[in-house]
């Protein structure tokens, strides 16, 4: 590693900051050296406000009906072969009750953007959720509304959502998306979230079409500078029916290499190490933690539904996917040398 490297890492480590050119550098000239440099000082970090503990979320997949028809996307609109379905509230309170027993402390409802979960109702599930079980954090991922939505959301108990940016390249976001989604609406959704007061998650994918090093520059400045209390971060996984079917996958070594640096970036952001992650490669998951995560996601949406929400090829859903393989996920967390905790893990 050049001296100019070391003295780029260890400025974002200090710092938390750097030039969109210093960012675009460490990417594109990345070496087995630096990411073990990165991986160390993101680690040392992540203990250093979160120690060895990993927090789970009862990931909730409520719908996989969507107006949307991003490109990249599974559940798009335009895929006729996709089998839709949507969970009622009951069934939605009934993925809780059996989250709150297994030891899960954060739910996290996401879904397509079905026009059916209106305010009234979305609001209706958050409170009862929130009624019943008062000492869980409610987190949502539902897409692009207007900001009396996410008002009237975080005035019935949502602590969090979640909004995935996807790229803060404006022209980049254009070639993933229909022209009727903007990239500045995403982007306003995003600062309204914020302001009205929810711990606040972006994020976007690693490799997905067109994407430049330039592009993910921008992306960690934009982390930097918005400065999320959550962050999601996970490879590009083509979909069979759409239309980056033949694009190639974004790979676990870069997005590994991108978690440590949002680590450093955003020492107590809440860092997820994605379900993607294990989907692309066996231990991928492992393998984010290692490198500065400290959030997983099992699922906890009714075992018949959860193959039907297939964003990408080949999503997991069982074994340590599972919320119920709970024990198994505490054993694979337990052999990198960290501990699964039962708490609402809320950023420091």
């Amino acid at each position: 590693m050049n001296k100019r490297m070391k003295d780029i890492i260890s400025r974002l480590a200090k710092d938390h900051s750097l030039t969109l050119e210093e960012y675009e550098l460490l990417i594109s000239e990345r070496t087995d050296e630096a990411a073990d440099e990165l991986r160390r000082l993101a680690v040392e970090t992540r203990k250093k406000h979160y120690g060895n503990s990993v927090y789970i979320r009862g990931l909730i997949e409520i719908s996989n009906i969507c107006k949307n028809d991003c490109l990249y996307c599974g559940i798009r609109r335009s895929n006729r072969d996709c089998e839709r379905y949507r969970l009622t509230k009951e069934q939605i309170l009934s993925c809780c009750d059996e989250g709150y027993a297994l030891g899960f402390r954060t739910f996290v409802m996401q879904g397509g953007e079905d026009a059916y979960f209106t305010d009234e109702r979305l609001c209706d599930i958050v409170s009862a959720i929130k009624g019943k079980y008062p000492d869980c954090a409610v987190t949502l991922s539902m897409g692009e509304r207007s900001r009396e939505s996410y008002e009237r959301l975080y005035a019935a108990g949502a602590d969090r959502y979640l909004l995935r940016h996807e790229t803060a390249t404006a022209e980049h976001y254009e070639k993933l998306h229909p022209s009727e989604m903007r990239f500045e609406e995403r982007m306003q959704c995003l600062r309204d979230l914020k302001d009205i007061g929810f711990q606040t998650g972006c994020g976007f994918m690693v490799g997905s079409p067109y994407q430049t090093y330039a592009d993910i520059a921008r992306d960690l400045k934009f982390i930097e500078e918005f400065k999320p209390q959550m962050c999601g971060i996970g490879p590009f996984i083509p979909h069979k029916a759409t239309p980056f079917a033949s694009f190639d996958a974004g790979t676990v070594e870069l997005t590994c290499y991108l978690l440590s640096i949002v680590r450093l970036i955003c020492p107590t952001v809440l860092l997820p190490a994605t379900t993607a992650l294990g989907s692309i490669e066996e231990g991928g998951r492992e393998r984010g933690i290692l490198s500065g995560a400290n959030v997983v996601m099992p699922n906890l949406s009714p075992v018949d539904n959860r193959r039907k929400y297939e964003l990408y090829d080949n999503k997991l859903y069982s074994n340590a996917e599972s919320a119920q393989a709970k024990v198994e996920l505490e054993k694979r967390i337990k052999s990198i040398g960290y501990e699964v905790v039962e708490a609402r893990g809320d950023a420091k």
